[in-house]
């Protein structure tokens, strides 16, 4: 069970390390635009960032939320016990 989460909580972390890294590059595209020129590509990069980040952010914020929970639910119980 732990080895799972922790390979759990592995994932988490990267997809929402490269959730937030997409979310980032579409404000450095969108900041590319600004002082540029937005074309067609520009336009789409930006909008592919930001949906591809959205999809990988939501599932592993909701893990993340989940493993922290199970984790301050086990050092509840275990605190339980020794009392």
């Amino acid at each position: 069970m732990l080895a799972r989460r922790a390979r759990l909580k592995r994932i988490t972390s990267l997809g929402q390390r490269t959730g937030y890294g997409l979310y980032l590059l579409s404000l450095a595209l969108g900041a590319v635009g600004i002082r540029w020129r937005y074309t067609p590509l520009l336009s789409t990069l930006i909008a592919v960032a930001l949906v591809v980040g959205s999809m990988l952010l939501a599932p592993t914020i909701v893990m993340s939320h989940g493993i922290k929970a199970a984790e301050r639910e086990e050092r509840e119980a275990a605190a339980a016990k020794t009392e």
